[in-house]
């Protein structure tokens, strides 16, 4: 019992003491959650999968052997993103290589499993280091107008957003058939960003009725007293830290699900995850007027606050199969529906300091999101299982939407992955997906037209598990 405790402590602190960003791919999801379900697609929801069930459907821990099982995993995802329009030239996302850790335990005594973990559950981001589309557009109108861009050669475009949970999950084997299963979850998330904004984006946001980007509204003394030529807005709550974002906000989530051995070979599962309760996403900011001074240009610097409202994870709907046809082959297919439209149809920001308040919407639209993940296990020794699977979902993003800072398009992901026991107690298991490049182009005359995103991925998981 000593034992489990210190490395129930270990496992948890490591996950919580990691970054917590990722770069999704079902959405705004990871395209599964450890490296047993992502090699096979993803697909979850009706076998033992570890510690990761309580991330996919908890009911599945009462399908492990009685007894205590720690994970260790850690995975790298690397996003390969680039924008091009045909005014603007091409930008290269920098943003290509992340660590992703997890870990879980948890404990098997008679009907009753338990336990804890914690694991990133996804986001997205890009990286423009010397300034994206936004920034390049508004150093052409600043050029048109006969000033300087050079005033607007810092504004870099990034995006990083983050969510992990800390998971407490609980699952009952009612008999040899039927088990139910829950997990309440802590959830954090972290948010940095700077984004350009140019001045004919502005301009069609403030006051207009009929905009189909979105809209802002200024209040406060300084309110009447902006420059009368904006070139564009710069927003800038970002920091270094690995570990954080500038802004950050916290809740609660849950789920439950249900695993029914329907004979020997079939086994279907399924599962619910709630909309997350996240506050309010606060940070220290700064925002940025290009402006014309009657000279050059100048940039006017606003230091304040930034909150970023409502921004939720959605709920989740899932159904699945296993089919062991013999001891050596295991087929499995999930079905999700992922319901992206309930929480992303705005993304709200306030912006205060002591003479201006801003409040700006940008609207999104996302589609809800339907996910198949099929796959296949052959147990080629005693010691090696070798996997295979595809994960493949429809973008959520609409291209009237469409942004190269929050590119979540990817569709089709092809995954494979092995398992290897050590010894009795100790095995390893690794996954590695592709997704191949996925292009969107705007259609919003006002805010993206002609603008292409490419985005793909390649991306591995490895994890260390032992049983006592």
């Amino acid at each position: 019992m000593k034992n489990s405790k210190r490395l129930l402590a270990m496992a948890v602190a490591a996950a919580i003491a990691a970054p917590m960003n990722a770069y999704a791919t079902n959405g705004m999801n990871l395209e599964g959650y450890g490296p047993i379900a992502t090699g096979m697609g993803g697909a979850s929801m009706a076998y033992d999968n570890g510690t990761a069930a309580m991330m996919n459907n908890p009911a599945t821990l009462s399908l492990m052997d009685e007894g205590s099982r720690l994970d260790l995993a850690i995975g790298v995802l690397g996003p390969d993103i680039d924008a091009t329009h045909p005014m603007g030239g091409k930008w290269k996302s920098d943003s290509d290589s992340f660590l992703m850790p997890a870990a879980g335990w948890v404990r098997k005594t008679g009907k009753l499993t338990f336990g804890a973990g914690a694991f990133a559950q996804g986001g997205m981001g890009t990286e423009y280091k010397t300034g994206g589309p936004g920034t390049a557009f508004t150093q052409m109108a600043i050029m048109g107008n006969g000033d300087d861009p050079s005033i607007v050669s810092g504004w870099r475009e990034f995006s990083e957003v983050g969510v992990a949970r800390v998971l407490f999950p609980v699952s009952y084997q009612v008999d040899n058939k039927l088990s139910f299963g829950g997990s309440l979850d802590y959830v954090r998330a972290t948010m940095d960003l700077q984004m350009a904004l140019p001045g004919s984006i502005m301009g069609d946001m403030i006051g207009n009725p009929n905009s189909t980007v979105g809209s802002i509204t200024l209040s406060g003394p300084a309110a009447g007293m902006l420059p009368a030529t904006i070139y564009g807005g710069y927003f800038d709550f970002a920091d270094s830290n690995d570990y954080a974002g500038k802004t950050e906000g916290d809740g609660f989530a849950a789920k439950l699900g249900f695993t029914y051995k329907v004979n020997d070979q079939l086994t279907v599962g399924g599962t619910y995850h709630s909309e997350t309760n996240l506050s309010d996403l606060s940070g220290s900011a700064v925002m940025e007027l290009a402006y014309d001074d009657g000279g050059t240009g100048a940039v006017m610097a606003m230091p304040g606050k930034i909150k970023v409202k409502d921004f939720q994870w959605p709920q989740t709907f899932g159904l699945g199969l296993s089919f062991k046809p013999n001891d050596k082959l295991m087929l499995v297919a999930d079905v999700k529906q992922i319901k992206w439209s309930d929480v992303m149809k705005d993304f709200k920001m306030t912006f205060t300091n002591p003479g201006l308040t801003l409040d700006a919407t940008m609207y999104q639209n996302w589609d809800d999101q339907t996910v198949v993940s099929a796959g296949v296990a052959f147990q080629t020794t005693d010691a090696l299982v070798l996997r295979a699977g595809a994960n493949v979902a429809s973008n959520p993003i609409p291209s009237s939407t469409l942004h190269y800072l929050f590119p979540a398009i990817v569709e089709t992901h092809y995954t494979a992955g092995f398992g290897y026991a050590m010894t009795n107690a100790d095995d390893i298991n690794f996954s590695l997906t592709y997704a191949p490049e996925v292009s969107v182009t705007g259609s919003n005359p006002v805010s993206n037209q002609g603008l292409t995103v490419n985005h793909a991925q390649t991306n591995w998981q490895l994890m260390y598990s032992h049983s006592f």
